[in-house]
């Protein structure tokens, strides 16, 4: 099953409400801008039944390059973005499961 892109998102949307492919495209990039925007800010964004990102920063920690695993490499730490899924998405994916374990098992 192939990915879904931002473009696949224009198109569907423009087909269920009738709008033009570039107004709904204006709008989903607006949207990403914002919430992107937000957490550069240090503003977490959430998405009522969608779920909630969060700026976090990672610890350091100690890699190692598998071509010289003789040397330690520093891993600084750094923001990241984390996603935690709201009630309505975890219990919609959730139902995925059987379907997962199925095809993991093939």
């Amino acid at each position: 099953m192939p990915n879904l892109t931002k473009r696949d998102l224009v198109v569907a949307i423009s087909n269920e409400t009738g709008l033009i492919q570039a107004d709904v495209f204006s709008v989903i990039q607006k949207t990403l801008d914002h919430i992107t925007k937000a957490l550069v800010e240090g503003q977490n964004v959430e998405l009522r039944n969608f779920g909630v990102f969060e700026v976090r920063l990672t610890r350091p920690r100690v890699g190692r390059n598998p071509n010289r695993p003789e040397v330690d490499v520093t891993i600084p730490a750094r923001a990241t973005v984390k996603f935690k899924a709201g009630k309505v998405m975890r219990q919609r994916v959730l139902l995925r499961t059987e379907a997962l374990k199925n095809s993991s098992n093939s």
